[in-house]
């Protein structure tokens, strides 16, 4: 949109409009400058869009990550006991369950967020540890 464009490029003393649109308090008709030819609905938009913009891309980059997260595969023989630190039941339910993928492993109830980073630092270190001993 141009007009978040123009808020983004227009200056207003250290700060953009688009950061001083940011603010909570800050509506889109109180920023010095503001259009007053917009129709509501694109200003709700505008709105919207700057406000929520830092979301939005968090959002994108989880969805990103998980994504990638489902195309790391978990080896079928993959032996969960041997992953140092991971809880008793995380390691019940994902040798119950074994998983394909990261992607799958981190679905399943009962396996945490601190769960899946193990299995992901015992994975990358698995190939090491087989070219050495190979």
């Amino acid at each position: 949109m141009d007009e978040i464009q123009r808020l983004e490029t227009t200056g207003f003393g250290s700060t953009t409009l688009s950061q001083l649109l940011r603010r909570p308090e800050l509506k889109y008709r109180d920023l010095p400058n503001a259009r007053t030819d917009l129709p509501t609905e694109v200003v709700e938009q505008v709105e919207v869009i700057v406000k929520y913009a830092g979301y939005i891309a968090r959002q994108s980059n989880e969805v990103a990550r998980g994504k990638t997260l489902e195309t790391k595969h978990i080896p079928s023989d993959f032996n969960y006991a041997a992953v140092i630190g991971l809880r008793i039941e995380a390691r019940q339910k994902l040798s119950a369950v074994r998983p394909t993928t990261i992607g799958q492993a981190s679905r399943i109830s009962g396996v945490s967020p601190a769960d899946i980073s193990l299995l992901l630092v015992h994975l990358r270190r698995v190939p090491l540890v087989s070219a050495v001993n190979g």
